[in-house]
């Protein structure tokens, strides 16, 4: 199903919960809705379910308005975030009971119920109930429920928030092969970044009831249009006055500007270890954190606090230890513009506008 959204507003009283929203789907693409709490997400979905109206804008299917058609005939399925099964019904019962309301010969609703069982890696659980099952067993039981219509949108609210964190990866990888192997459109809520950077082809940020940026993860990691979105996506440090920072004095023809540094656009490390040492600052390692694959490590130039990575290969850095360090890259903000700019010691001296 391809989608497109003109102009959608929410209002709920005094607060305007959506504001000029406007977006357009492929078929078949699976897409991250992502956003702090109380962003507008969970408003916009439900709009498109048809279980809020908008206050005004449009809501296109397939060229067709669709504003004013109930949520059962819009072609959609829902998960919900608590799963929301009917607690006195099977496995089996609960992924037929559309097929039920619709009134489908018994032996259809059988093929299909199985064939979805099967799918979702549910067989052998058909006669269990809810309570019966685990929480990861459950959500893709309302997987099954929400597919077995056949709709042409699937839409999802959180739907891994009630999984603890091991079963949450695995159906994060679970449902992006399965959504790519049914071809579905599909649009799933989140407020964690790495499942959004993980299962989704594209992302629309949310902020403030407000499309920030729409694109592919990496385009939104590396080309950040807002300082929302910079900030937001990824870890990083602000940095007042880079102009400080050696290799960014130019900084200083762009009055007011502030600088957002991602850890990997930073390298630290013993003189040696670079090639163009002349661009290199000292520091003083404040904190080291283990994070499993590498380090995470605080270090200070001068007053100013920069977070960047080590290889668990290269030699173990302490607290205290002087070290050199090379920022590579910023991203430069101020209130009329925002672009990324090179280190002026290195080849490529022209900051890039995005």
């Amino acid at each position: 199903m391809h989608i497109e959204v003109n102009g959608l507003n929410k209002q709920f009283g005094d607060f305007q919960a959506v504001r000029d929203v406007s977006f357009e789907i492929e078929r078949g693409h699976l897409i991250g809705l992502l956003g702090p709490s109380g962003g507008g997400k969970t408003s916009i979905l439900r709009m498109l379910a048809g279980l809020e109206a908008p206050t005004s804008g449009d809501i296109i299917f397939h060229g067709k308005r669709v504003n004013d058609l109930p949520p059962q005939e819009r072609g959609i399925g829902f998960v919900f975030q608590n799963y929301a099964l009917f607690k006195h019904m099977t496995v089996y019962d609960n992924v037929a009971f559309g097929l039920k309301v619709k009134k489908q010969a018994k032996e259809q609703i059988r093929e299909r119920v199985m064939s979805l069982v099967e799918l979702t890696g549910l067989k052998g659980f058909e006669h269990r109930y809810p309570h019966q099952l685990s929480g990861g067993q459950r959500q893709r039981v309302a997987f099954a429920r929400a597919l077995a219509p056949e709709p042409q949108l699937l839409l999802l609210d959180e739907p891994f928030a009630a999984i603890d964190a091991k079963i949450r990866s695995e159906l994060r990888t679970w449902l992006k092969e399965m959504i790519e192997r049914l071809g579905i459109t599909s649009i799933f809520v989140t407020h964690d970044q790495d499942e959004a950077i993980e299962v989704a082809d594209e992302i629309m940020i949310i902020n403030k009831g407000r499309l920030e940026q729409k694109g592919s993860p990496w385009d939104i990691y590396k080309n950040p249009q807002t300082q929302f979105v910079a900030s937001f996506i990824g870890e990083s440090t602000i940095v007042e006055r880079v102009e400080r920072l050696k290799g960014f004095e130019n900084a200083t023809n762009w009055p007011g500007t502030q600088a957002l540094i991602r850890p990997e656009y930073i390298e630290i490390g013993k003189r040696s270890e670079f090639r163009l040492p002349s661009a290199t600052m000292q520091g003083k390692v404040k904190h080291l954190h283990f994070r499993g694959s590498e380090w995470m490590v605080e270090v200070m130039v001068d007053d100013i606090k920069l977070i960047t990575y080590r290889s668990l290969e290269k030699d173990v850095l302490q607290p205290g230890d002087e070290v050199s360090v090379l920022v590579h890259r910023a991203y430069l903000f101020n209130d009329n513009d925002s672009w990324v700019m090179e280190n002026t010691l290195k080849e490529d001296p022209m900051p890039i506008h995005i």
